[in-house]
């Protein structure tokens, strides 16, 4: 695995986080990649990572943890607590849960959730009514610093990535979230600055899809 983390940073540029997707990974193999220092990590689903994270947290307060699954509105407190991103906002609705539970909004970040794709099967908002959701967002004095968005599987992802990025602009938005293991090098030429990789980085078909 420190070849792989030493391979993927010398290939990655610096601006880039490499957020490492540890659905399924057990505390010892999150370990090692902290301990090869790795900083920017993702998970799912609430209730695994409430099972692992608190204690590595603790152990390692530097650890940034980002959500990347859907989030129900019934979870949003304990994403709140647990989460340092929430990549997951999706509609307008959730968005309005979020701000009411939120205690300091400027201490946590949070990216809207685009269906790049329109694929019926993955969450996200469609890209036409993302930048409405991005303003209703910051009506409500949510910290939105990204977008997230997941290309449909089997096509090129130019287009995709490429619309993503132009959306991330208009908004004047920091982070554009794009890129897994099997395109990451094609987001990151299109303008990602945040790849989030699991397959690659443990040698195993760890997730089909991130978003469920």
């Amino acid at each position: 695995m420190s070849n792989i983390i030493e391979s993927l940073n010398n290939e990655i540029p610096a601006h880039v986080k490499l957020v490492a997707v540890t659905k399924g990974k057990s505390q010892e193999e999150i370990e090692a990649l902290i301990h090869r220092g790795q900083v920017y990590f993702a998970e799912n689903r609430i209730q695994e990572a409430e099972q692992k994270w608190p204690d590595l947290k603790i152990r390692f307060p530097h650890i940034k943890l980002h959500l990347i699954g859907h989030l129900q509105s019934n979870k949003v407190k304990k994403a709140l607590t647990l989460f340092d991103v929430i990549e997951t906002i999706d509609s307008f609705k959730l968005a309005k849960i979020i701000a009411k539970e939120v205690k300091v909004p400027a201490e946590k970040e949070f990216f809207i959730q685009v269906n790049i794709g329109n694929e019926p099967q993955k969450s996200g908002v469609s890209i036409e009514d993302a930048p409405g959701l991005i303003n209703h967002c910051r009506e409500l004095s949510l910290n939105i610093t990204g977008v997230m968005g997941i290309a449909p599987l089997a096509v090129d992802p130019m287009p995709y990535f490429k619309n993503l990025k132009l959306l991330s602009d208009k908004a004047n938005l920091q982070e554009v979230s794009m890129g897994m293991s099997d395109d990451f090098r094609q987001a990151i030429e299109y303008g990602s600055t945040e790849v989030r990789l699991g397959r690659i980085l443990f040698g195993s078909e760890q997730i089909k899809d991130q978003v469920e």
